[in-house]
C-alpha cells in the first residue's frame, strides 16, 4: 500500500542524535515537527498520550479568518488570521471547509445592516487575497453579503422578530475533525523523515552545563526510560509546558504569568439551524478590549456532521491542567443562557451528547471579572534569554488557527540556535498527507462512482472527509478482506478503518480509535455494541484479553454522561457503567 505508515521507532529515539526534539503532539507540536522536517532537519516528536489528545481535540472546530478583530481595529491580526485560514483550506481541503455564518441585524444603529455592511466590506478589502492558491472551488471563501428578514427567519424561525431586518453573512473555516487534521500534520512530518511517537512521556531534560542536550523520556508502552539526544529541544506542551519545566528544575518557571481559559463547547443531538448556516447570537458578556463594540459577545450555533455545536464559554482555569471537568451545574447554566437567548430551542441536559473543553492562553483577568479578556498572542520563549539555558525553546499557542504560523516562527528560532541558514517555511502551500486533491466535491463524486462493492455513497463521503486522497488505502484493505467493509454499529465507520488505525496510524487504545482516528464517537455515543465490535478488531491486532476489552470500553463510556448512555443502551447498562 502507498502512503505513510506510522511506527513507534523507539530504537531510533534511543540511538540517534536529532537536530530537534519536539515535546507535545497537539496542533502546535505537530505543525512544528512537520515544518522542521520539511525544511530538512532531523526531527523527533514525542507525545505523552495520543496525538491531539487534549486541547486540540476540544474546540468549536472553527478556523477563524479574523473578522472579530474588526472590533479591535487590529489589521495585522486580520491579515494574519485570513492567511492561516487560507492555508488550512488549501493544504487540507478534505478536513476544512467554508461555513457561512449569519449575524441577525436589527434597526439602523450598531446592530443594523448598514454598520455591519461597512465593517464587512472593510474586511473583504483587507482579506482580498483570501482564496489565493485554493484550487478546490468548494473550499473558497465567498465575499460577505446580507440576507433578507425572511431568509433569517427560515434559518432560525424563533429568532427575535421585533426590529429584525435580516442578517449579515460572512464565512469562516470549519474542521471536519480536528484530531485528524493534527494527525495529517504528524503523518506529513513522518513522510519527511521525522520519528514520531505517541505514549512517550517527556520526563526530564538532558543537560551539559548551561545547555540542554535532549530529553529523558519514558516509553509508556514498555515502561522503559529513553534518553533522546538533540541539538535543540522545543517544548510545545501547551498548558502542560510549565509543569514539565518546573518538574525538571523549580527555577525554570515561565518568565511571566500565563493565565489559561477553559474554553467549553458542547454537541447537541439535533439540528438547531437549517443545517447549512451557523448563527452568531449575542450572549451575556462583553469584550472589554473591543474598540468598536456592538454589545455582548456572540455565541455560535454551528451545524456539524448532522449535529449542532454550541459555544464558546470561557473561564479562567488556574488548577492542574490535567484536571479539566465540566459539571452538570455548569452545563445547565450554559443551557439557561442559550434558552434565554433563544427560548424556542428549549434545550435540556438530555440534548447534550458530549462536551468539549480545552485550555488556551487567556488575557489578564481579575478573580471576579465577568467580562473576560481573550488571549491575543502566543508565547515563544527562548530560555537562553530568561534562564541562561541554551538550546531550549518553549512555544505556547493561543488558537488552533495559528498553529502553523506560530510553528514557523519557532522553527526559525531553532535554526538560529543551530547556527544554520534558515530556509523559508513552505507549510502554507504544500498539501498535507491526503490533501493532494483537485476540487473536493468532484473528488468525492468520483470516489462514489468508483465505489467497490460493500461501500455506499455515505461511507465513501465519510472516508474522503477523513483521509482525502488516502481513502484508497482503506479501499485496498477491503479488497484483501471483504469483511472489513462492514459498518461499526449504525455509523458510517467501517471495520477497515479500525484495523488501519492500529496498523498504520499508531492507535494504541479504543479511545484513540473512536475519538481521534475515526468519527465513531466524536459527535455522539455509538452504543456499547458498536464499541465492542470495534474493540474486538483491536483485540485481534493487539492481543487484548476479555478483561482488557472491558476496561477499554469502560474508558470510552466514562467520557459520556449516564443520561446519554441510557438513551442509547437503556437504563440497566447506564446503571452498570455508573
Amino acid at each position: 500500500m502507498s502512503g505513510v505508515v506510522m511506527t513507534r521507532d523507539i530504537e531510533a529515539l534511543r540511538t540517534e542524535v536529532f537536530d530537534l526534539v519536539v515535546i507535545g503532539g497537539g496542533i502546535f507540536g505537530a505543525c512544528s515537527a512537520y515544518d522542521a522536517a520539511q525544511r530538512g532537519l532531523r526531527v523527533a516528536l514525542l507525545e505523552r498520550g495520543d496525538f491531539a489528545g487534549a486541547t486540540s481535540a476540544n474546540s468549536l472546530k472553527m478556523v477563524h479568518g479574523g473578522i472579530r478583530y474588526i472590533q479591535h481595529l487590529d489589521v495585522a491580526r486580520i491579515r494574519h488570521s485570513a492567511h492561516e485560514r487560507r492555508a488550512f483550506l488549501k493544504i487540507a481541503p478534505h478536513l476544512v471547509r467554508p461555513l457561512p455564518i449569519l449575524i441577525p441585524t436589527y434597526g439602523h444603529g450598531m446592530k443594523g445592516k448598514g454598520v455591519l455592511r461597512i465593517g464587512m466590506t472593510l474586511f473583504d478589502l483587507m482579506t482580498i487575497d483570501c482564496n489565493k492558491g485554493i484550487g478546490s472551488k468548494s473550499r473558497r471563501i465567498p465575499w460577505c453579503d446580507s440576507v433578507s428578514r425572511g431568509k433569517m427567519l427560515e434559518v432560525l424561525p424563533g429568532v427575535e422578530p421585533e426590529g429584525l431586518t435580516g442578517a449579515a453573512r460572512f464565512s469562516d473555516g470549519q474542521m471536519y475533525n480536528p484530531c485528524r487534521l493534527v494527525l495529517a500534520f504528524v503523518q506529513s512530518a513522518a513522510r519527511h523523515g521525522a520519528v514520531v511517537a505517541n505514549y512517550v512521556r517527556a520526563d526530564g531534560l538532558l543537560r551539559e552545563g548551561r545547555s540542554v542536550t535532549g530529553v529523558r523520556a519514558v516509553d509508556e508502552a514498555a515502561g522503559e526510560t529513553i534518553d533522546v539526544r538533540a541539538r535543540v529541544v522545543l517544548n510545545a506542551a501547551g498548558p502542560f509546558a510549565e509543569k514539565l519545566l518546573t518538574s525538571v528544575d523549580p527555577m525554570l518557571k515561565l518568565p511571566y504569568k500565563i493565565d489559561f481559559s477553559r474554553d467549553t463547547a458542547f454537541v447537541v443531538n439535533r439540528r438547531l439551524t437549517d443545517g447549512v448556516h451557523a448563527v452568531a447570537l449575542q450572549g451575556k458578556t462583553h469584550d472589554p478590549d473591543a474598540k468598536l463594540s456592538r454589545g455582548a459577545r456572540h455565541m455560535f450555533i454551528a451545524p456539524w456532521r448532522g449535529y449542532t455545536l454550541v459555544g464558546v464559554w470561557h473561564g479562567v482555569h488556574r488548577d492542574d491542567p490535567d484536571r479539566i471537568d465540566v459539571t452538570d451545574v455548569e452545563l445547565q447554566s450554559y443551557l439557561d443562557e442559550m434558552n434565554e437567548i433563544y427560548p424556542a430551542w428549549k434545550l435540556t441536559l438530555d440534548d447534550i451528547n458530549l462536551w468539549n473543553a480545552g485550555l488556551v492562553p487567556f488575557g489578564e483577568n481579575s478573580e471576579d471579572a465577568k467580562d473576560l479578556r481573550y488571549g491575543h498572542r502566543s508565547h515563544l520563549i527562548d530560555h537562553a534569554e530568561h534562564h541562561d539555558l541554551e538550546n531550549l525553546v518553549t512555544l505556547i499557542g493561543v488558537r488552533y488557527t495559528t498553529g502553523r504560523y506560530e510553528a514557523a516562527h519557532a522553527i526559525d528560532k531553532v535554526y538560529a540556535k543551530l547556527g544554520r541558514p534558515t530556509p523559508r517555511a513552505q507549510t502554507d502551500r504544500a498539501p498535507l498527507v491526503g490533501g493532494d486533491l483537485g476540487d473536493f466535491g468532484e473528488a468525492v463524486a468520483q470516489a462514489q462512482r468508483d465505489a467497490p462493492a460493500g461501500l455506499d455513497a455515505e461511507v465513501l463521503a465519510s472516508l474522503m472527509h477523513q483521509y482525502g486522497s488516502e481513502y484508497t488505502r482503506i479501499v485496498q484493505r477491503i479488497h484483501g478482506r471483504p469483511e472489513l467493509a462492514h459498518r461499526i454499529g449504525g455509523s458510517a465507520t467501517v471495520a477497515a478503518q479500525v484495523v488501519h488505525a492500529v496498523e498504520d496510524e499508531m492507535a494504541r487504545t479504543l479511545e484513540d480509535i473512536v475519538f481521534r482516528r475515526t468519527d465513531l464517537a466524536t459527535g455522539a455515543y455509538p452504543g456499547e455494541a458498536a464499541l465492542r465490535q470495534a474493540a474486538a478488531l483491536v483485540a485481534e491486532a493487539l492481543g487484548w484479553d476479555a478483561a482488557e476489552v472491558d476496561r477499554q470500553v469502560r474508558a470510552v463510556q466514562s467520557r459520556f454522561s449516564a443520561r446519554v448512555i441510557e438513551r442509547v443502551d437503556g437504563p440497566q447498562q447506564a446503571q452498570a457503567v455508573a
